[in-house]
This record gives structure tokens, sequence and C-alpha cells, in this order.
């Protein structure tokens, strides 16, 4: 069994798209769009075949605390300790705020996470 995809509410739809695809070579589907729904979706996929599905619809709600239950945050591997500490860094110059590492967890992982785009953390590691 594996997890076929991962689907999250987006408000901006196309920013969110444009953030996946730069920062993480996000190939996109094609726009979904329900006209009786509002519903506006879009696959992302992923080097190895991980997809997410980020949708927007109308009726959406707004607020979501940085501490909070359900899904925190994505988790990307990235292949290198090299390349964390770069894709950190790139999206720090691009105006996204760090909110750990680079670092060795005491777990054992080399990692950073950034808050991302609608501030969705996005966890970078090896």
């Amino acid at each position: 069994m594996r997890i076929e995809h991962v689907a999250m509410y987006v408000h901006n739809l196309e920013s969110a798209k444009q953030f996946f695809v730069t920062f993480f070579q996000a190939i996109p589907g094609e726009l979904y769009h329900n006209p009786v729904t509002g519903l506006r979706t879009y696959f992302l996929t992923f080097e190895g075949g991980a997809r997410l599905e980020i949708m927007n619809r109308p009726d959406m709600e707004q607020a979501k605390g940085l501490k909070r239950t359900g899904l925190i945050h994505l988790a990307f591997s990235v292949g290198s300790t090299a390349r964390v500490d770069a894709l950190t860094e790139e999206l720090k110059e691009a105006g996204y705020t760090v909110l750990s590492g680079p670092r060795t967890t005491g777990d054992g992982y080399y990692e950073s996470c950034v808050l991302g785009f609608e501030d969705n953390q996005i966890e970078i590691t090896v």
C-alpha cells in the first residue's frame, strides 16, 4: 500500500503552483475546474512520483494556526546536506521565513523548516 497523493486547500492557486514549480521542480497537470462548486485544482508531480493536489474554492475558511491539528508540514528530500543548505538560503532570499535549521535533529535528520506560501510549513531534508 502507498499514499497516492496528498491534497491541500490554498487561497491563491496559481501562486501555490508557482512556489512548488520554482523551488521543488513540480510538474503541474492541467487545471481542473468544477463550475458547479467553483472548485479548481492542480495535481503537481514530483521526482520519484509523489503527487500533491492543490485546491481552491470560494467557500473555504480563512484562519489556520501555526500549531494546529491535522497535517502540519510537507517534507521534501533533496538528496544532500549541501542542497538542504542551498535551497533553504534560496527560499530565505526569496522572502520566506526560516523557522529552523539547517541542522541535525535529535533523531538524526539533517533538515530545515521554512514557512512557505500562505504560511504552510515546508521541511527540507537530505
